[in-house]
């Protein structure tokens, strides 16, 4: 859950901290007053889009800063595994800093991150629900995934099974039509990687050739130089009054007092060892000295061979490895195209042969998806009817695809569409065709009742999906919203006081001028007495009279022995 936010100069927010519980919260406040500001301020922090408008006027930059408490096995663990970022003390700090040109900093628990790391990570700990989350609704193409978010157990194993099979089958689609498409193109191709297969086969590379090419170069350019120093080198070490006579010296006398302290006798070992090992070097160095030979034709010859690897660089690879690595691949090519004909053939076959158990898997996702939305209709038959929408007819209607040319997709074969008749006696019509701001309100409402026990989200935001409703309908939402949140946590944006007299805690957002001007945003937990005021402003306006406050006791009462 969401514990702690802490918000600077973020649009007329200048700076606040707020800390939240399980339970219902309910955010409300005069309109402008920045409730729908805090929630934008969460939607960014979990990886929503940023831009310099929302920096506070006068400030360099806005940061929004979120701590949230989580248990071991929620899926956001997972996520942070596998980007290598650390979980500690069943905590996640969520960061990110928009500076007045645009450009944001993300960071969970004090690791920068991408923008898409953070939006990965957030979607796993909060979702958002405003106004526009209807259009959701309204799409068909989300309305495949809501039935197999729903159907996840049954659905998800087999909607694997089938994915891996679709890839194999796109990926032979592809193959075939690059042979088939352009038999110009083709033959212009063959020429082509042929005279580059024969150009490679030419060189008759071999690996790491240029690197040990260059190293014999380097020898060779350098070859007086070379010998010159290892002939310092022996001569500096052998031969009367040089190293080793020396170090021999050094190693007689320390012989010839050895009887004299035993301690001395480490030592004089310790010499004669050094003594004899640098006589077995001086010895190879003179022997590798007097095999060296300088051979100008030998060095012309690495010299023109490193630049006939050069211009095959230059076309290839930036390597011997790259180039041969390229001359196995267009091998291949070469052969495929040469028998282009029987290539075809032979993948024809083969997607004959996937297309039958695609087909096969295809039925058996949809056979597992009419069952799955058997059990979705009437589990939002049940929520609607809490809402005052009993004579709805809710349907998930499955459109036939098998008379287009292709009709495997990469969720299978289903192509499906919400049906609702909000009116007894009308035709089951698309949802976006016939339902209101307030049916839709509900409905999704009801979705989301449903759906919350099938993700791991944990923290629920709710921004003014109640505008359009009144009545028993308000407190019915209400009603619906208080349950949604006994098994998580729910922030909610709302104008009506039947909802508000659910929370668990009332947040209530208020702005103010300040010496300067400026116009301040902040945010204070309500008493119980000042709950009561905030619900009787809700009631009835502007005009606060005894009746109203004895109302918001009432409502405030009922609200309490709903939640007991």
């Amino acid at each position: 859950m969401l514990a702690e936010l802490s918000i600077r100069n973020f649009a007329i927010i200048e700076a606040i901290t707020v800390s939240f519980d399980r339970g219902l919260t309910v955010l409300t406040g005069e309109t402008g007053a920045g409730k729908s500001i805090i929630i934008d301020a969460i939607g960014l922090l979990v990886g929503g889009r940023g831009s310099a408008e929302f920096v506070r006027y006068g400030t360099k930059k806005a940061e929004i800063e979120g701590l949230f408490h989580i248990e071991p096995e929620h899926p956001t663990v997972q996520k942070l595994e596998d980007v290598g970022i650390e979980f500690t003390d069943n905590m996640v700090v969520l960061r990110r800093d928009i500076s007045n040109t645009g450009k944001s900093i993300c960071r969970v628990n004090g690791k920068l991150v991408t923008l898409g790391i953070l939006r990965e990570i957030g979607q796993t700990l909060i979702d958002i629900h405003g106004q526009h989350e209807h259009q959701d609704l309204m799409q068909s193409d989300k309305h495949l995934t809501l039935l197999d978010q729903f159907g996840d157990r049954a659905i998800s194993p087999a909607l694997v099974e089938y994915r891996d099979i679709f890839q194999r089958y796109k990926k032979i689609q592809q193959q075939m039509k690059n042979l088939t498409e352009n038999e110009q193109q083709m033959a212009h191709r063959l020429d082509l990687i042929q005279y580059q297969l024969e150009e490679i086969s030419k060189a008759e590379l071999s690996p790491n050739e240029d690197e040990e090419l260059m190293e014999e170069k380097l020898r060779l350019g350098n070859f007086e130089k070379l010998f010159s120093a290892l002939q310092d080198v022996y001569h500096s070490l052998h031969g009367d009054n040089k190293g080793l006579d020396w170090v021999g010296l050094a190693m007689a006398q320390l012989e010839s007092v050895t009887d004299l302290d035993e301690e001395l006798q480490g030592y004089h070992e310790e010499v004669a060892n050094q003594f004899y090992l640098l006589e077995e070097t001086a010895g190879k160095l003179n022997t590798y000295r007097d095999q060296l030979e300088f051979d100008p034709a030998r060095l012309d010859f690495v010299e023109e061979r490193l630049n006939e690897i050069q211009v095959l660089k230059r076309k290839y690879g930036e390597s011997v490895e790259e180039i041969l690595e390229y001359a196995a691949s267009i091998e291949d090519e070469v052969d495929e195209l040469v028998n282009r004909e029987d290539r075809v053939e032979e993948l024809e076959s083969n997607l004959k042969g996937i297309k039958a158990d695609l087909t096969v898997e295809a039925e058996n996702l949809t056979r597992l998806r009419k069952k799955v939305a058997t059990d979705l209709v009437e589990a939002i038959h049940h929520e609607l009817r809490d809402l005052y929408m009993g004579k709805t007819e809710f349907a998930i209607h499955f459109n036939d695809l098998n008379n287009k040319k292709e009709s495997f997709h990469r969720s299978g074969q289903d192509d499906i569409d919400f049906m609702i008749s909000t009116n007894p006696g009308e035709p089951l019509k698309e949802l976006s065709k016939t339902a209101s701001g307030g049916e839709l309100s509900r409905i999704m409402l009801a979705l989301k009742s449903i759906f919350s026990k099938h993700q791991g989200i944990t923290s629920i935001i709710f921004d003014e999906v109640d505008t359009g409703v009144s009545g028993r309908v308000a407190q019915a939402m209400a009603e619906k919203i208080q349950r949604l949140s006994s098994g998580s946590q729910v922030l909610v944006i709302t104008h009506l006081p039947q909802v508000a007299a659910m929370a668990d805690h009332h947040l209530y957002i208020s702005k103010e001028e300040t010496g300067e001007g400026r116009t301040k945003t902040s945010v204070g937990n309500l008493s119980d007495e000042e709950q009561i005021e905030e619900l009787g402003r809700m009631i009835s306006g502007a005009e606060m009279t005894e009746l109203t406050k004895k109302h918001a006791r009432e409502l405030l009462h009922q609200a309490n022995q709903i939640k007991s």
